[in-house]
């Protein structure tokens, strides 16, 4: 089975573009949509083989590019903080809720968590059937981050002169994940400039700008552990077993404010888990979705 793919546009919360691969199962449809929201410095390519699943497993599945991201405008006023991404997960809720009827379950790595968990927060009740965090809670180690945001921004205006020189970068940063056979997927996220240098498929002012997710600081933190403890849908948090930003202490913490919420904590993986262990992440993914249309 095959899933139908189409490509879309949706209207974020400061009438910003935002593109995005529609999947479409072939056989029925059931269960509640999925929203995956990819993390900093990534785009919807990121979710390809787990968005097929899912649409294999008779869900609508919507991988969005984030505002400054992939194919999705820039923002003139380089707005790229956590609630300016959480306003946009909330404006793409509840159209797809309009266009399918029912509320989605977001799944967000990294960036895409905060937004997640952030959008649960201002959209009430009733925005999204469920939530999976990947790899990300209100705590996160500072040195994972600082290692993180050193490793995109180290050439993001400089870039790359060629392909291969983009994934040996890559290769020394994740020296763990075994490299790709072809170069095409590493190609959806850079873009070639004017002169033929290839850079990342991402607005620089994300790290660098005067409205970033750095801004804000401890009250940030508040307003996710707020954001974290006022859950009351189906939550399911994916960690990496070898996560650079994830610590344990981090998943005892988040216990802590969502008691109710499932665990997965998969072995071989790192910050990007779906890149580094896309059959575990599926499973887990797809074994939520079930749980979810069980209690329906």
């Amino acid at each position: 089975m095959s899933d139908i793919k189409s490509l879309v546009e949706f209207e974020g919360a400061s009438g910003n573009r935002l593109v995005a691969d529609r999947h479409e199962p072939k056989g029925s449809n059931h269960g509640n949509p999925v929203l995956l929201l990819h993390g900093g410095g990534q785009t919807r390519h990121a979710w390809g083989g787990a968005a097929r699943r899912i649409a294999d497993a008779g869900h609508t599945a919507f991988t969005v590019d984030q505002r400054g991201h992939g194919d999705s405008a820039w923002l003139d006023d380089q707005a790229y903080a956590v609630s300016d991404y959480a306003a946009d997960a909330v404006a793409l809720c509840r159209t797809i809720t309009e266009q399918t009827g029912k509320a989605p379950v977001l799944v967000g790595a990294s960036l895409g968590g905060l937004s997640g968990l952030m959008a649960a927060h201002l959209g009430g009740q009733g925005l999204l059937a469920g939530l999976i965090l990947v790899d990300i809670t209100p705590h996160m180690d500072p040195d994972g981050i600082s290692r993180i945001q050193g490793f995109m921004s180290e050439r993001m205006r400089e870039g790359f002169a060629t392909l291969e020189e983009a994934a040996a970068a890559i290769a020394a940063y994740l020296p763990h994940r075994p490299q790709p056979r072809s170069l095409a997927g590493l190609a959806k996220n850079l873009r070639i400039g004017t002169d033929g240098r290839y850079r990342w498929h991402w607005d620089p002012a994300f790290i660098d700008g005067p409205r970033t997710i750095n801004t804000g600081g401890e009250a940030v933190q508040d307003g996710l552990i707020a954001a974290a403890r006022g859950l009351a849908i189906p939550v399911l948090l994916v960690r990496g077993q070898q996560s650079e930003l994830v610590t344990e202490e981090g998943v005892v913490a988040f216990f802590g404010m969502v008691p109710h919420a499932d665990f997965v904590d998969v072995s071989g993986a790192g910050h990007m888990v779906a890149g580094d262990r896309n059959d575990a992440f599926n499973d887990a993914v797809l074994g939520f979705l079930d749980q979810l249309e069980g209690r329906a």
